[in-house]
């Protein structure tokens, strides 16, 4: 009895819609995170003070563009799983639960936001105690963004670089730069930690600019060009 051995299924890149969505999502990321540097520039001055009307209208929409960053930190990770966990599942599951945490730990920094915006809009409110209040409600921001905004990102870039490299759904070049952004934005993150300099420094900018290139550059990758054929090795 003869037999015939079956063909290999052909390797086929994953979707354009997903590559598109995934790409303009981490745009998205972009367009809500930096603006809200300069938005929150008077409560980061000021704590615990009064704000015009101008800044707290511009406190509040930084506020909401952090809901729509977290809301589209989880999303990115939500789209890309289905498509990186072929390629190693524990770290597609790293990822996507760094981007869930990322997006959590925005929100809560959101909730402290608006809380020292409303703090000393209250009429009773002792002086002295409110520029406590608001000085914890802002250290409880700076650290939410520290660990949310800056350190998830090196995990994510660790585990979705690695699985794009390994893949071959991107040009090499891409995660490249992540994974060797990742330590050196770690490295910023525990001096910062540790007080040899505070985030908002240009050293601190510094540190940030090769995993913001990463995404950068993945975002417009994907919405222009999308996905390549993985490699069937990978």
């Amino acid at each position: 009895m003869n037999t015939t051995a079956l063909a290999p299924a052909p390797v086929v890149a994953p979707s354009r819609t997903t590559a598109r969505t995934a790409g303009l999502l981490y745009l998205v990321t972009f367009l809500t995170s930096v603006p809200t540097l300069a938005l929150y520039a008077p409560l980061r001055e000021r704590p615990g003070q009064v704000l015009d009307a101008a800044d707290r209208t511009g406190v509040v929409v930084g506020a909401l563009l952090e809901v729509g960053l977290a809301l589209s930190c989880v999303a990115t990770a939500v789209v890309l799983f289905p498509v990186v966990r072929r390629h190693g599942e524990r770290a597609a599951l790293g990822y996507l639960a760094a981007r869930v945490v990322e997006g959590a730990l925005v929100l809560v920094g959101v909730i402290s936001v608006l809380a020292l915006v409303g703090l000393p809009q209250q009429a009773t409110a002792d002086p002295g105690s409110t520029a406590v209040v608001g000085g914890a409600l802002l250290a409880v921001y700076e650290g939410t963004f520290l660990l949310g905004q800056s350190l998830m990102p090196v995990l994510c870039a660790l585990a979705l670089g690695s699985l794009l490299l390994r893949s071959g759904l991107v040009p090499r070049a891409i995660p490249l730069v992540g994974l060797a952004g990742a330590p050196l934005l770690l490295a910023s993150d525990v001096a910062i930690a540790t007080g040899v300099y505070e985030q908002g420094t240009a050293l601190a900018g510094l540190a940030a600019l090769p995993i913001a290139a990463w995404e950068l550059s993945l975002a417009v990758w994907l919405v222009v060009r999308g996905f390549r054929v993985p490699d069937p090795a990978a």
